[in-house]
């Protein structure tokens, strides 16, 4: 019972179960979180508050050593005085994404078709977190295939078990975020910087859904070899390249997996559209 201005301030805490699902909204499932709050007046109705938040999950975070647990380490600064505090579970967690989507080595590729290579394809790692810039490059120097345009859009794949499918055919659910165009005729090489969104929810898997993310490529090259741009002797002169009025032209598909890691929830909230305070009158 409160008095007519007296206040008073509760503090709520609920641990999350780690196997938990992140908050996710698909085209077949959804995933929510929500606080239910009820306060009553002296013969008034019962008024109910829900407020939303957001859960990211990164699974594994206490099976998962990189260092030896008795070691005194922490990511604090060493060279600060006084005693150091142990680190946190966001602590734990942030250095565990840092080292998972740090550059190891670069991964290239030889995108090919039937006729030959189309490019090469180099990629600096596969773990990305969210918020992160997705960089690469594209070496379209003594190819034998003139690719005129690409394209890479970044996609999610939305798997639902058989058990829970609403008919027996239902496939993969493709949904399509950011994506880089240009085109490359005539150029030897090229990159791409493709943004991940922060809203959009990490890899996940449970019993009735499995989340995965990919980069699709789509090239279109030219059927004939084009003519041949030429480049004047001397470099103050100038030419003008005419392109053909017609090109034969064909479109090749190529499907790269990439994983989407979770980020600091400092960062998420950042771009969150749930308000921090919420009022309620009864």
């Amino acid at each position: 019972m409160l008095a007519p201005g007296e206040s008073k301030t509760y503090k709520y805490y609920e641990t999350i179960p780690q196997d938990a699902p992140p908050s996710y909204k698909g085209q077949s499932v959804k995933y929510s979180y929500k606080v239910a709050i009820g306060t009553q007046r002296v013969s008034s109705p019962t008024r109910l508050l829900r407020v939303p938040f957001r859960v990211l999950v990164l699974y594994g975070l206490g099976d998962t050593f990189f260092m030896d647990p008795d070691d005194d380490y922490d990511t604090d600064n060493p060279f600060l005085e006084g005693e150091r505090k142990p680190n946190s579970l966001l602590d734990q967690a942030v250095q565990v994404l840092t080292t998972i989507t740090s550059r190891k080595s670069a991964n290239t590729y030889n995108i090919t078709n039937s006729r030959g290579t189309v490019a090469r394809f180099c990629i600096f790692k596969s773990a990305y977190k969210l918020g992160e810039d997705i960089i690469a490059t594209f070496d379209f120097s003594n190819c034998h295939v003139p690719c005129i345009q690409y394209s890479v859009t970044l996609q999610s794949e939305e798997l639902i078990t058989e058990e829970c499918r609403r008919r027996p055919n239902q496939g993969v659910c493709i949904s399509s975020y950011s994506k880089h165009q240009e085109f490359s005729i005539h150029v030897s090489k090229s990159h791409m910087i493709l943004p991940i969104p922060l809203h959009i929810t990490p890899s996940f898997i449970t019993d009735i859904v499995c989340l995965k993310w990919r980069l699709r490529f789509e090239f279109v090259t030219s059927k004939e070899p084009l003519p041949e741009q030429v480049i004047p002797a001397d470099q103050s002169e100038s030419a003008t390249w005419q392109g053909p009025q017609n090109i034969g032209v064909e479109t090749m598909v190529w499907n790269l997996p990439i994983k989407i890691m979770p980020t600091n929830p400092l960062h998420a909230t950042s771009v969150s559209l749930l308000r921090a305070v919420t009022t309620m009158s009864v």
